[in-house]
């Protein structure tokens, strides 16, 4: 029998059984929507949007398994069948005592950081992303950043960019500024460019919190997908399955916060987890005040039937195989042709060099929000900035505004959404744009509110 000859392409490993339609719109159109938003993408409705990469959060698609537990799902108030098999599935994963249910990941962290942080407290993580930093400072506490080196560095492609920096972490926790109730760990590091933290940096960051007596805690809303990774990239673990992975990596933390909605493949949903009793008291007592009763936090019984079978399916090696895969073309195919990304492309995500794109717009005239216009305008994409709207700061003394550390475009790619051709539309529409960026000005801010500012804020062009 003739052998036969490998097939590289790689493809998607599900059939669509339903489809819904997308509207078409004119330039005009759009024109006309985007002036209407405030020239904010988050203020677009999302009817008028042709390919939505705001965000991979809540955004993709379930599996026929998925349904059919939603058909399944028991709607009691307390102790439903639902929440234990949900409740199973994430201590499987974990190895976590407790599970504590929410509606998605920011109630999670609302309900950690009420409970554990007070004025003057500091938070380290390899690299906050917005909501988990502003709700720590809700509290009036320090979220702190402390990436690798590698990290920091957009063009190297270093295999493991969203490590921890664990001396600048030892340094901290030995002489602290403030009490420091917990560290964290973001897989993948979202605001660092969707790149993977190795398990050897995870151990490390481990080791140093044991020392130090501070328990660690893993946001882990792309641990499917960091687990993936891992597997690819790092010594001694080619071969091994995701599921053990990513056991192995929960193992070394005292609790875990997850949105759901990323690689729990469900449209809502989040947990909190813990290993502390009183803790997880406390935290339970919290819920029933703001979420719901312990059971289901929240969330219907078939939501939460719907994050039990998208856990495991998360870590399917086809499906983790295809979704690096089709984010890697959309990465690799831009920068081909001269488009500044984070390399190497990450796992849910392309992120866009705004300011290496536009070196002629200055951060606080934000390039990023100059892209995501006219990504917009060029083709009805709809992406986020990730760079001075979203995370520039005040200087404390001066009041005067501080740009942040990386101006990027975040474009986020929904779980077993979009095919191979509106991936390479989206190609075509970003490098139509590229080929006119010395047209592009900045923007600034004629509204904004307190917290979380790039969700509302408005903008006009400047000039």
């Amino acid at each position: 029998m003739r052998k036969p000859r490998p097939i590289h392409t790689v493809i998607e490993p599900f059939r669509i059984k339903s489809v819904e339609p997308i509207r078409m719109t004119t330039p005009e159109e759009r024109e006309q929507k985007i002036v209407e938003a405030h020239y904010n993408v988050f203020l677009l409705d999302a009817r008028d949007v042709l390919i939505d990469l705001l965000t991979d959060s809540g955004t993709g698609a379930m599996s026929a398994g998925q349904w059919a537990g939603i058909m399944r799902g028991d709607e009691s108030y307390a102790g439903s069948d639902s929440f234990y098999r949900f409740r199973d599935a994430v201590q499987d994963i974990t190895g976590l005592k407790h599970v504590i249910p929410t509606h998605q990941g920011r109630a999670a962290e609302k309900i950690l950081f009420t409970t554990v942080c007070r004025p003057g407290d500091v938070i380290p993580n390899n690299t906050h992303f917005d909501t988990t930093r502003a709700n720590i400072e809700f509290t009036g506490a320090t979220a702190l950043d402390l990436p690798g080196a590698a990290g920091r560095d957009h063009s190297s492609r270093a295999p493991f960019k969203g490590d921890m920096d664990v001396e600048a972490l030892d340094r901290l926790l030995a002489d602290p500024p403030g009490r420091v109730p917990l560290c964290m760990i973001t897989v993948t590091n979202n605001s660092g460019g969707g790149q993977p933290v190795s398990m050897a940096n995870i151990r490390a960051v481990a080791e140093v919190c044991r020392k130090h007596e501070v328990p660690l805690y893993l946001d882990a809303c792309r641990f499917a997908e960091n687990a993936f990774f891992i597997q690819q990239r790092e010594e001694g673990y080619a071969g091994t399955p995701l599921i053990e992975i990513a056991r192995e990596m929960f193992s070394y933390c005292d609790g875990a916060t997850m949105s759901a909605k990323k690689d729990g493949m469900a449209n809502i949903g989040g947990f909190l987890a813990t290993n502390d009793d009183a803790l997880a008291a406390q935290e339970k007592d919290l819920l029933i005040l703001t979420e719901g009763f312990p059971t289901y936090g929240g969330l219907a019984g078939r939501d939460l039937e719907a994050v039990a079978i998208g856990l495991y399916e998360a870590l399917d090696p086809d499906y983790q195989r295809y979704r690096i895969a089709s984010t890697a073309y959309l990465g690799n195919h831009i920068s081909e042709h001269g488009v500044p990304i984070v390399q190497p492309p990450g796992g849910h995500a392309i992120y866009i060099d705004a300011a290496a794109m536009l070196p002629h717009v200055p951060p606080l005239e934000f390039p990023g929000i100059s892209l995501t216009v006219e990504l917009y305008r060029e083709a009805g994409i709809r992406g986020v900035e990730i760079g001075s709207v979203m995370f520039g700061a005040k200087d404390p003394k001066t009041g005067e505004p501080v740009p942040a550390r990386s101006e990027l475009v975040r474009l986020a790619i929904p779980r077993r959404v979009y095919t191979q051709s509106h991936v390479d539309y989206v190609v075509e529409a970003i490098l139509n744009v590229y080929d006119r960026r010395e047209e592009m000005g900045g923007y600034r801010i004629t509204y904004e509110p307190p917290f979380l500012r790039h969700f509302t804020a408005h903008f006009e062009p400047i000039g």
